[in-house]
């Protein structure tokens, strides 16, 4: 399997509030290379998983000249007419926002053998046909979540009594699952004698869904709750902002969305996005193989962190993100034991 890393890429800060639809043409009116991105059904407005591919996108017309479109899809039906249309209409590459268009990509990239496509959170080899056009761009979430993991252990053994936190997830996934994992792995570590309790609500977009699990679980007793259901999650941290407790972020640091938030745990997808498009415009897009993204190379990592949360623990948090980066921790779980 081919794997490339990419070097550290600060992200952009962009205020993208209800944006949608075609992105448009470059300020500077030169087009390098025609970028398309299809979203999965969250769209745009997810605060989190789409908008920051949306972001990489709009960053890499800002800088790099090439014409941006973003093709938002209703319900997984749109997936292969959407990622088809962009082939169809010339794109240098095709970027697929999420795990739940592997089988579309799948078919379009054999369809279109001449098109450069990306899929976010699909490793390469899971993909059908392992067509030779397509680049698995994936991340170690399990890093991120032992970060946000270690922390909410640190905070919860500091309140002592029941010792429970959970984590809400949208599917069970393999890049939910790592992100769980690695909060679990990681609150372990931070507080040896911590419960967990885990629920799917099955759904991205339904934040009623999440926000029901949030509350079932700080009914039984959690007081960290973990969100990894894109659009939905917005509902779990709703309920620990209703109930008081705390909440943890996921994908974008979603510190701006109340006190409750305790951090979050971070995927930069805008950096992955912006890497590959330059990969396309430098012509070293091969496909047939993945794009790692770690903590290593800014590619995850854990968001702002609550002022109320002592520095000590802060300190402590830091120091486990420097082992992990100087390869010193390496055993952190993908996949949840039950």
């Amino acid at each position: 399997m081919k794997t490339a890393t990419f070097a550290v890429l600060a992200a952009a800060v962009l205020v993208l509030a209800g944006c949608g639809g075609s992105s448009g043409s470059s300020s500077s009116g030169k087009s390098k290379a025609f970028i398309v991105l299809v979203t999965d059904a969250g769209q745009l407005n997810d605060h989190g998983f789409n908008q920051l591919a949306y972001e990489g996108l709009k960053r890499a017309e800002a800088k790099l000249g090439i014409r941006g479109d973003v093709y938002q899809a209703n319900s997984a039906q749109d997936y292969i007419p959407n990622l088809s249309t962009a082939a169809k209409r010339g794109a240098d590459l095709v970027i697929s926002v999420g795990f739940d268009q592997a089988d579309a990509i799948s078919k379009v990239a054999q369809q279109f053998p001449k098109t450069n496509f990306a899929i976010i959170d699909v490793n390469h080899n899971d993909l059908a046909g392992k067509p030779a056009n397509v680049e698995g761009l994936i991340f170690r979430e399990q890093e991120a979540g032992y970060l946000a993991g270690y922390l909410a252990g640190l905070v919860e053994k500091q309140k002592g009594g029941p010792n429970v936190i959970g984590s809400v997830g949208g599917e069970k996934q393999p890049p939910v699952d790592r992100y769980i994992a690695g909060y679990q792995a990681g609150a372990q570590k931070a507080d040896p004698g911590v419960h967990f309790l885990n629920a799917y609500s099955q759904d991205w977009v339904d934040q009623a869904k999440c926000k029901q699990a949030a509350l079932n679980q700080i009914t039984a007793g959690a007081r960290v709750i973990f969100q990894v259901a894109g659009g939905c999650g917005l509902g779990a941290l709703d309920a620990a902002k209703e109930k008081n407790v705390w909440g943890i972020g996921v994908d974008a640091d979603q510190a701006y969305l109340g006190k409750e938030v305790l951090t979050s745990a971070l995927k930069r997808v805008d950096t992955s996005v912006y890497a590959t498009i330059q990969q396309v415009l430098a012509h070293k897009f091969h496909g047939g193989g993945n794009a790692v993204f770690s903590l290593a190379n800014n590619g995850v990592g854990i968001g702002k962190v609550s002022p109320q949360v002592p520095k000590a623990y802060v300190r402590q948090v830091d120091a486990i993100a420097k082992q992990i980066r100087d390869g010193k921790l390496t055993d952190i779980p993908t996949a949840l034991q039950s």
